[in-house]
């Protein structure tokens, strides 16, 4: 085989890319996944994981010169010493901001599966269905059947640890054994169950934290540093679970250092051919080829690819024959909702530091119901105790005070709703060709905002949430609604939705782009409707079933 030549060539290594790379290989394909950022290894690179906060310079906090450095970075938690090196060089990599977005970024082999939250939940036929029936963008060209199988696949490798709730709407699947509720939050669950005759749940978080051995991993030791790489492989990430499987097949390449700038496009056989390369370090440019190519670069640097690719074909490029290429953004607004104090509990505590929470399953616009808006939110939150690190408004200096932080203070439950945004054609990105990136390549103009029915939603997620922690027996219950704007949910989804008709859809069924049927779309760019959960799981039950497509394909020689 040509040194350039594969089976298949992986864009991207972050979730939905290891598991392309996963399952490629281990089909026979030699493939090579191309990233465009450097090259990060297991254990050995996690280079903070082990550390204790006086370890820091500056005890892990950000300092002036991060907030200049950093000015989108700095807007919200991500921004410290702890992870730095995992976030983009925003002055390498800047974008234009045409209505404020918050695009938090990870260039590097594992891309965000080393710095995810981990909350892994199935869409069910509430979801898909969602489009049709509210006659909003296109309808979903696939339906809860068709992946159940695979989010069973993908959940038994990555190793979801999770309780079965038989909730329709949010199905049960192949869970490890769950972490434990504590104590304040077994209570509030049970009062919640109780007094809304079980129409509302608070279960566990289902998350990509293993609670048992699987693989090559140690279970999670609940030491709640897991955007810190885990030397543990506690939970699932690129470099803990799919790039180990992928290498162990002797099928695949990695190349980090790999800006892929375009789809080579062959207009007589209306395939790809394989990808355009420009080197991250010597700014040489190299071309791969391959019989079939997964765009799997985050959703809008997968857009920005399709972008670029056949524009002496389509002037919007590779995909944009539909008009949608680049339109209907999505993500997952948030930072509403509502806490307060749990009183009695005062000879209580809890082990470790679980990296995980409570979960409130959607229940708002289903079984009839009608709001103010459609579609609706769910819950993510936890109860816990302040720690030495809490003010104490009568003691701030002295023996006594140091004497009462030995002691936990209250007990605190809060809860943030995260709500769908609908999938409006005028969010959209572009390429802005005047503004250039330190390799001289055009970066995308990013225009979307949150509209009426996600401000509606918000009343009910803050009112929500307030009703129910008064009713669960909190005292002192605040509600809030804080600033949020689009990309802070970290959840980008669209702008190469899947569809049924290629006049209306970038994607088929298979997530095949419609004019070119050897390119594959399985991250977030493929998503047609948000939904409310958090959406990776779905990413690679998508991957997995894309690649399984592929490969029968190939063996009917129809790509």
């Amino acid at each position: 085989m040509a040194e350039n030549v594969y089976d298949a060539i992986v864009v991207g290594s972050g979730i939905s890319g290891g598991w392309a790379a996963k399952g490629l290989t281990e089909k026979g394909l030699k493939t090579i996944m191309l990233e465009r950022g450097r090259n990060i290894e297991h254990v050995k690179d996690y280079v903070n994981a082990t550390k204790e906060p006086w370890e820091y310079a500056h005890r892990g906090g950000r300092t002036q010169q991060m907030i200049a450095d950093y000015p989108v970075l700095k807007r919200d938690y991500a921004l410290s010493e702890n992870n730095l090196d995992f976030w983009v060089n925003e002055k390498e990599s800047p974008y234009t901001e045409t209505k404020r977005f918050d695009w938090y970024r990870g260039y590097h082999v594992g891309g965000r599966s080393l710095m995810w939250g981990r909350q892994s939940y199935r869409l069910s036929d509430l979801d898909f269905d969602a489009n049709a029936k509210d006659g909003v963008a296109v309808d979903w060209p696939i339906r809860y059947k068709d992946l159940e199988k695979w989010y069973g696949h993908v959940e038994r490798f990555a190793g979801i640890s999770g309780s079965k709730e038989g909730i329709a709407h949010l199905p049960d699947g192949d869970f490890m054994p769950p972490m434990d509720l504590n104590c304040v939050e077994k209570d509030v669950a049970a009062r919640l169950k109780s007094h809304y005759k079980g129409n509302r749940h608070m279960i566990i978080g289902r998350v990509a934290n293993i609670t048992s051995p699987i693989h090559s991993r140690t279970n999670c030791q609940y030491r709640n540093k897991c955007r810190l790489g885990c030397p543990f492989g506690g939970y699932f990430s690129t470099q803990s679970s799919t790039l180990p499987a992928a290498l162990a097949t002797g099928n695949l390449t990695v190349r980090p250092h790999s800006i892929v700038t375009k789809v080579i496009y062959d207009k007589d056989t209306k395939k790809a051919k394989g990808v355009e390369v420009l080197d991250a370090e010597t700014n040489q440019t190299y071309e791969y080829f391959a019989k079939v190519v997964f765009l799997n670069a985050s959703t809008l640097n997968t857009t920005w690819i399709l972008m670029n690719s056949a524009t002496d074909v389509w002037e919007g490029g590779l995909g944009s024959s539909s008009g949608e290429l680049g339109h209907n953004l999505m993500d997952h607004h948030f930072r509403v909702g509502a806490s307060g104090i749990a009183e009695g509990y005062e000879d209580k505590y809890y082990y470790g530091r679980r990296p995980n929470g409570i979960y409130i399953p959607r229940f708002r616009n289903m079984n009839g119901e009608k709001r103010g808006y459609i579609r609706g939110f769910g819950y993510q939150g936890r109860a816990s105790r302040d720690g030495w690190s809490r003010e104490i408004a009568e003691m701030n200096i002295g023996a006594d005070f140091k004497d009462a932080l030995t002691e936990p203070g209250d007990w605190a439950l809060g809860i943030t709703g995260f709500g769908e945004t609908l999938p409006y054609h005028d969010n959209k990105v572009t390429l802005d060709k005047e503004k250039k990136d330190k390799w001289g390549l055009p970066v995308l103009a990013i225009d979307c905002e949150i509209k009426e029915n996600e401000k509606k939603m918000r009343k009910d997620m803050m009112e929500d949430a307030r009703e129910m922690l008064e009713i669960a027996g909190l005292k002192d219950v605040k509600a809030h609604d804080s600033e949020y704007a689009m990309g802070m949910g970290i959840h980008e989804m669209g702008t190469a939705r899947m569809g049924r008709d290629p006049k209306t859809s970038v994607l088929n069924e298979w997530n095949q782009v419609w004019d070119a049927k050897n390119v594959y779309v399985t991250d977030g760019a493929c998503m047609t409707s948000a939904a409310c959960q958090n959406p990776s799981l779905t990413y690679m039950a998508l991957t997995a079933r894309a690649v399984d497509h592929v490969v029968s394909e190939m063996k009917k020689m129809n790509v």
